[in-house]
């Protein structure tokens, strides 16, 4: 029997972590068939990010066509897409691909390396977040996006209808950051849910941004709705970080097949 079937749109993370090969981990370790189009080649390390390049548009636009042509998504999560052009490229794609899109959207690696000019903002912004099912922004991201600053769990609310007011279905507003026991924020503008989970002593955290919006896509595949695939992923999520592991010099990656070694 034929998995559902999952795409991302993202950048490759050479050390493994993050990015489409923490993508690809994540939607086999539960199940659906993931599918890739690389859209930018990061060289990067536990210690960070030691440059990236873009692929060429149409080279983005090549692997989207060939996917979605002949084998189809029933979700696609998009992840690093670096500039102007290939937000554009990537979004009118998606828009005619009629499966949920989850956005991950990243501006800065975990050690704080920029992946995303700043004019790629405003494409975001009017091209990409109208067409997502599902927006995962934390709380740098929720600022770079809406000048919205989230001091405490009470912004929350503030910062995902400012993101909602962009376009998207529902806004998952990730208060990791936050201190405190970590809580995060879903809404569609009327029903509202808080995931919260105990805060984890472990520093090995890379990937868990792409991890996390890669869970949601799966699940969404795999038949749930949007507030049962959020806490199903925030589960898997948890565990993951819960088991992250060293790895070099630096901060180590999430356990994506923590549910295996178990």
């Amino acid at each position: 029997m034929t998995p559902p079937r999952v795409l991302t749109v993202a950048g490759s993370d050479s050390g493994g972590g993050a990015g489409i090969q923490a993508d690809l981990k994540t939607m086999l370790a539960l199940g659906v068939h993931g599918m890739s189009v690389i859209a930018a080649v990061t060289a990067q390390n536990s210690l960070g990010v030691q440059g990236y390049w873009e692929l060429p548009p149409e080279a983005v636009r090549a692997q989207l066509d060939s996917v979605l042509s002949d084998i189809g998504a029933q979700a696609i999560k998009t992840g690093m897409l670096a500039s102007p052009v290939l937000v554009e490229t990537v979004s009118e794609a998606l828009a005619a691909a009629g499966a949920p899109v989850v956005v991950d959207p990243v501006g800065v690696s975990k050690h704080g390396d920029p992946l995303l000019v700043p004019e790629a903002i405003d494409t975001i912004k009017t091209r990409l977040l109208p067409i997502a099912t599902v927006v995962t922004p934390n709380l740098w991201e929720v600022e770079q996006l809406t000048s919205v600053k989230v001091e405490d769990e009470g912004d929350l609310r503030r910062a995902a209808d400012s993101i909602l007011a962009l376009g998207p279905a529902w806004a998952l507003i990730k208060g990791g950051h936050l201190p405190g026991e970590p809580v995060d924020l879903l809404t569609d503008g009327t029903e509202e849910y808080r995931f919260s989970a105990r805060r984890l002593d472990n520093r090995h955290t890379h990937g868990t941004g792409c991890t996390l919006a890669s869970a949601i896509a799966s699940r969404l595949a795999l038949g749930d709705d949007v507030p049962t695939a959020v806490g199903k992923a925030k589960e898997y999520v948890t565990g993951a970080i819960a088991r992250g592991f060293p790895l070099g010099d630096g901060i180590g990656p999430v356990d994506h097949a923590w549910m295996w070694r178990q």
